[in-house]
C-alpha cells in the first residue's frame, strides 16, 4: 500500500468541494456519536462559505487539502492558539481511507508546520465517542490532557477530550 498523497493549501475556489466533502464525511462518520440534528447544525455553522473564507485566508491559520490518486479525499485546518501551541481544529478523511496511514501523514504535515511556527505542542479536541479517532491519535503520540463539555449553541454541546502532543 503506497502512502503517496498530495497535500496542498486550500484556495477560496475550493470551498464548494470542501463543503461537499465535509457533508459526505460527517454524515458517514458521526451518526453513531451525535444526532443528525447536531450534524446539520455543526455543518451549517462551520462549513459555510464565509466561515471557510476565514479559515483559508485568516492570519495564523492554515487549511490544507489531501488528494489521493488525484481525488480530493480529506483536509486539515489548524491555527496558532496559545503561545507555542498549534491547534489542529479539523482533520477529516474519507471513511474508505481510514486505517491506511493517510491520517498519520496529515498529522506529520501539521506537526512540521507547527514546528516552523515555533510551536512546542500540537493540541486537538475529539468527541469522546469517537474511539477510532482517539486510537489513531494515541498511535500518533497524543495523550489526553483533559475532558471538556462545550456549549456550541442551538441546544447542542461538544463532549470532547482535549489531546496534546509535544513536538
Amino acid at each position: 500500500m503506497s502512502l503517496h498523497c498530495d497535500i496542498r493549501p486550500a484556495q477560496l475556489d475550493d470551498r464548494p468541494a470542501i463543503i461537499a466533502l465535509a457533508d459526505q464525511i460527517w454524515r458517514a462518520h458521526y451518526p453513531d456519536m451525535i444526532s443528525v440534528e447536531q450534524i446539520d447544525y455543526m455543518l451549517a455553522q462551520r462549513y459555510h462559505p464565509e466561515a471557510l473564507r476565514e479559515q483559508i485566508t485568516g492570519p495564523d491559520q492554515w487549511f490544507d487539502l489531501v488528494f489521493v490518486e488525484g481525488e480530493l479525499s480529506g483536509f486539515a485546518q489548524y491555527l496558532l492558539k496559545e503561545p507555542g501551541e498549534m491547534k489542529l481544529d479539523k482533520l477529516y478523511l474519507l471513511p474508505s481511507l481510514h486505517g491506511k496511514g493517510y491520517g498519520s501523514r496529515l498529522i506529520h504535515h501539521v506537526k512540521k508546520k507547527a514546528r516552523e511556527q515555533g510551536c512546542e505542542r500540537l493540541v486537538l479536541s475529539v468527541n469522546k465517542q469517537n474511539q477510532k479517532a482517539i486510537d489513531a491519535y494515541l498511535r500518533n503520540g497524543f495523550r489526553i490532557r483533559e475532558s471538556i463539555v462545550v456549549d456550541i449553541g442551538g441546544g447542542f454541546v461538544m463532549d470532547d477530550y482535549v489531546m496534546e502532543k509535544d513536538l
